[in-house]
């Protein structure tokens, strides 16, 4: 039985380096968003900032929502937990601590992007540079994890890696519709409209879906049809259907190695079931903020029954 410390460490290794790519992603999709505006783009790098959940801990460093005080906060400032390089860091720190349970590859490669983002977000990024550090980001944490899924025997370490890059990546592709729904759009009169649509397909860029997309519903930018795209479709990657048809698969095989059902083994089933069963009309009539909001907490509650329940502390 793996330990629970080493538990804790593979899974929030996995967190936070899902969350460095996620903070990269967050920030291209404001930049391309903030170029349909012709007056302030102050709204969609509040938006954003939103979308992180880190609206308090930037409220407390800066006063004004702009493209260079955001970036750098979610780039390169230390005091937000969430920033890109705070959490390669912890990623890094969490890896060295669990080491052994690492192939060498995988090691190796958290620590060369450690070392790389160290260099590129040590000093203040030029606005200039920032689309080329977030392709770099984007391109570091792709290799750790082809180095990962590469080398790594499929055991109680690779499911507890899984669940904690799921768990994360949900909680993003929630929390990045959210902010589009009620806070992107400056007036009903906009929906529908060509601005309307270039921001939605700048959402579906921010996390990978956009051709994606359009294989499926071709280039119809319809509200309804992203969400069900980015909700229910359990064959796109960042889905919250997806996420959770491999949490519920991971944790099933914990069930198995350990011969006992927990908490979070319920938790994860009554969410993969409401995601099933479930349909876009039905989500929109019910409100899909309050669909979000709940899923968001129900995640957020997983997270700590399986802290909880495989002993991290």
């Amino acid at each position: 039985m793996l330990l629970g410390r080493t538990a804790n460490g593979i899974y929030w290794m996995n967190r936070y380096i899902e969350r460095a790519e996620n903070m990269a992603r967050l920030i291209d999709a404001g930049m391309r968003m903030a170029l349909t505006r012709t007056s302030s783009s102050a709204d969609e790098w509040t938006s954003v900032i939103l979308s992180a959940g880190v609206e308090s801990a930037f409220r407390q460093r800066h006063d004004e929502f702009s493209a260079e005080t955001v970036t750098d906060f979610l780039l390169r400032d230390t005091s937000n937990p969430s920033s890109v390089m705070s959490a390669i860091e912890t990623a890094r720190n969490n890896g060295r601590m669990v080491r052994t349970a690492l192939t060498r590859e995988t090691w190796e490669s958290i620590n060369e992007a450690w070392m790389s983002l160290k260099r590129m977000l040590g000093s203040p990024v030029d606005q200039r540079d920032v689309p080329a550090v977030l392709d770099a980001i984007k391109r570091e944490t792709a290799l750790i994890r082809g180095a990962f899924h590469g080398t790594m025997l499929r055991n109680e370490i690779f499911d507890f890696s899984q669940i904690g890059t799921f768990v994360e990546r949900a909680d993003n592709t929630a929390r990045i519709l959210d902010v589009k729904y009620y806070v992107l759009l400056p007036s009903i009169s906009w929906v529908g409209s060509t601005l309307d649509n270039y921001q939605w397909e700048s959402i579906l860029r921010s996390v990978s879906a956009h051709r994606s997309y359009r294989w499926v519903y071709e280039a119809d930018y319809r509200p309804a049809n992203i969400a069900d795209y980015l909700i229910l479709n359990n064959r796109m990657p960042r889905s919250l259907a997806y996420c959770y048809r491999n949490i519920a698969e991971s944790l099933a095989y914990l069930a198995d190695d350990y011969g006992a059902l927990h908490p979070c083994h319920k938790t994860a089933g009554e969410t993969m079931a409401k995601l099933e069963v479930g349909n876009v009309k039905t989500i929109f009539d019910a409100g899909l903020h309050e669909f979000l909001s709940c899923f968001i907490r129900d995640n957020y509650r997983l997270g700590d029954e399986v802290a909880q329940d495989y002993r991290f502390h």
